[in-house]
């Protein structure tokens, strides 16, 4: 194993599932590639988007998610990290073809999110797990 596509949002959970991955790259030798989707998120208020172009509101978000998976990478060992990547994107389609064009040989997400949608819809893991072209570790 090479490469691991590590997926991470913003939920407390985020830590154990880049433990788990730093575990599984330290026994393999792997190296690390830490991933998250960004969307517009539906808690997102009107009056937090008035007068703020869509490409500024998505840059904004963009640049916020690499600052967390920067923070997320300070904690991991030095030499086992080999890219931070952000998308836009649906998050399941989003790590299914980042997995692919970094061909990762293992996408490691976590269980489950914490938000009604995702009863709704279905996880965003049950989804990468059906439509993934390469194996998936689910962290609980």
């Amino acid at each position: 194993m090479k490469k691991i596509l590590v997926c991470l949002d913003a939920s407390p959970r985020a830590a154990h599932v880049l433990a788990a991955a730093v575990d599984l790259a330290r026994r393999t030798g792997a190296k690390l590639t830490l991933f998250r989707s960004v969307g517009l998120p539906p808690e997102l208020a009107h009056d937090d988007i008035i007068g703020v172009s869509p490409n500024q509101l998505i840059e904004r978000l963009l640049e916020n998610a690499r600052e967390a998976l920067r923070q997320l990478s300070a904690e991991v060992p030095p030499g086992l990290v080999d890219g931070v990547e952000v998308r836009v994107g649906t998050p399941w389609n989003a790590i299914c073809a980042e997995a692919s064009a970094i061909e990762a040989d293992l996408v490691v997400i976590g269980s489950h999110g914490y938000g009604g949608i995702d009863r709704l819809l279905g996880t965003t893991a049950a989804k990468v797990v059906n439509h993934a072209d390469r194996s998936v570790l689910v962290v609980r």
